[in-house]
């Protein structure tokens, strides 16, 4: 089993991952995440609501890619703190076969992970210590789990924002959808600042003077263009209330625009 190394862990600054998991109601985050976190839905009062609809996202995205495109094996990049409806639960529950590969570069992230999520003994769950600005190795380290050669979903949950130069963005996708055969799928959510324009640019700046790592929204227009190539799957690119909604889903665009694509 992988032993991850916490040896640069950092408890004293906000960090993406646990601001996240205190928006969604966990626990494994520090005072200086849930102070910053207070600040932040100060500023921006609708970010609470845009990170449950991230996950309500991704709850139905990867019901849909396992239950209806025979998806069985997913590479969840950016993967971030156990909260609820973590990808593999989903993905199991639909087909308890599915593999999951989570990834991501908080040690912190994948010490929680892998003593709190057991996936199911059809299936397999495994966690990787990388980063997306080095999608090689992350190829490399899932290829010990995921047969490449088979359809593998990547997805991208409010990961792509941290990479602000667009051209290192776009070749990082690029990298990763080259590694997958046809009948995979890209998945994305990214920060948009299309809805409620000041509110977004305030929260960027907010969080680019005091947080790790850095971030960057993007418009509608720009994230579509991470999918230049590939088949986009109705609706679109969209808000993530507004991608197939069901019961769940709220009424209020955020600004976290995504989409799912057929490679």
């Amino acid at each position: 089993m992988t032993d991850f190394d916490v040896s640069n862990l950092d408890t004293g600054t906000p960090h993406s991952a646990r601001l996240w998991n205190y928006w969604l109601g966990g626990t494994d985050n520090f005072q200086v995440d849930r102070e910053a976190g207070d600040v932040i839905a100060g500023i921006l009062p609708s970010i609470v609501t845009l990170a449950q609809e991230d996950r309500k996202f991704l709850r139905r995205s990867v019901r849909h890619l396992v239950a209806e495109a025979g998806i069985r094996q997913i590479l969840d990049i950016g993967a971030g703190l156990p909260t609820a409806d973590n990808t593999h639960q989903v993905a199991q529950a639909a087909a308890p076969e599915t593999k999951v590969v989570y990834v991501d570069n908080d040690p912190l992230v994948l010490v929680h992970a892998r003593t709190l999520l057991a996936g199911s003994p059809e299936g397999r769950t495994e966690y990787v210590q990388a980063d997306l600005n080095d999608p090689a190795e992350i190829l490399r380290a899932a290829a010990g789990t995921l047969d490449f050669t088979r359809p593998v979903a990547v997805t991208l949950l409010g990961i792509l924002h941290f990479l602000r130069d667009d051209d290192e963005a776009r070749a990082a996708v690029r990298t990763l959808v080259e590694a997958v055969p046809p009948g995979s799928y890209l998945v994305i959510a990214h920060g948009c600042d299309d809805i409620n324009t000041d509110e977004a640019n305030r929260i960027v700046e907010f969080w680019n003077e005091r947080g790790t790592p850095k971030i960057k929204y993007r418009s509608a227009a720009e994230i579509a263009r991470f999918f230049d190539g590939l088949r986009l799957i109705e609706p679109g690119v969209v808000p993530c209330n507004r991608w197939r909604p069901d019961g769940d889903t709220g009424h209020v665009d955020v600004n976290q625009y995504c989409g799912v694509a057929a490679v």
